[in-house]
């Protein structure tokens, strides 16, 4: 029995388990079961969206020219600029790419706008040392003894002198500006001593000044018309303010 069964194995069926995955059946050309495939595509994603999804896009991105980007015109004032520039990046906020754009042609306009201004200032530098150079001897002679100081230095004895004009008026029905002429003469020599360095020089300076706006403030105040000087005003009062005035000039300006 045993050698009969040895003999004459049984035939067995083969095995079928459900956790095996069926075969793939394919339709078409069998040749090419690859060919199959080729009908299903991958599922999309949110990542394969484009940039930007649905949020609106900046038209005219690629305009070479930033006031044609900006929707204005060449001869643009500097509000129209930057109302535009405010409206279309606040229109296009929702798109990266779209405010990169309007944001570099503003910066465009301002570049442009700065390398405008400077070789104006610089031609206009060299207009002045062109005349300078073409003026007569006696001129550049007289333009040595001038120069330009800071702005702040200006502004601070512009109002010192402003100051000793308006105490002189105060006090115009009391007495005369003698004491705040004085007192004018003397801060004038002061500033030109601290800059020449000779207090010789820095008085006759000063000196000089003083007599010459008196001058021509004696010359000038009775040309002007009553209608526009206060009936109060005397005649003292009003050459003193033209000599703070040439006191001014003289310590500001002078060398």
């Amino acid at each position: 029995m045993a050698s009969l069964f040895l003999s004459n194995p049984p035939t067995t069926t083969p095995l079928s388990t459900p956790f095996l995955p069926p075969k793939p059946f394919f339709r078409g050309n069998k040749k090419n079961p690859r060919a199959h495939f080729a009908n299903f595509s991958s599922p999309r994603c949110a990542v394969d969206t484009p940039f930007g999804g649905n949020v609106q896009k900046f038209p005219r991105t690629r305009v070479w020219d930033p006031y044609r980007r900006l929707g204005i015109s060449c001869d643009a004032s500097e509000e129209e600029i930057w109302g535009s520039r405010n409206f279309l990046l606040e229109q296009y906020s929702g798109h990266e790419r779209s405010a990169e754009s309007i944001e570099a042609a503003f910066e465009k306009i301002l570049m442009d706008s700065f390398q405008q201004r400077k070789k104006t200032k610089i031609n206009l530098k060299t207009k002045l040392k062109k005349k300078v150079e073409e003026s007569p001897p006696w001129i550049k002679n007289l333009l040595n003894f001038v120069e330009l100081p800071p702005t702040d230095v200006i502004f601070r004895r512009l109002f010192l002198f402003a100051f000793m004009g308006g105490w002189s008026i105060m006090n115009s029905a009391e007495g005369g500006p003698a004491f705040q002429v004085a007192v004018s003469l003397a801060a004038c020599i002061y500033f030109l001593n601290e800059k020449t360095k000779s207090l010789a020089r820095a008085f006759i300076i000063g000196l000089g000044a003083l007599v010459i706006g008196w001058v021509s403030g004696s010359l000038l105040v009775p040309n002007i018309p009553a209608l526009l000087l206060h009936p109060t005003w005397t005649l003292e009062l009003l050459t003193s303010l033209v000599v703070y005035l040439f006191l001014f000039l003289a310590c500001t300006f002078l060398k």
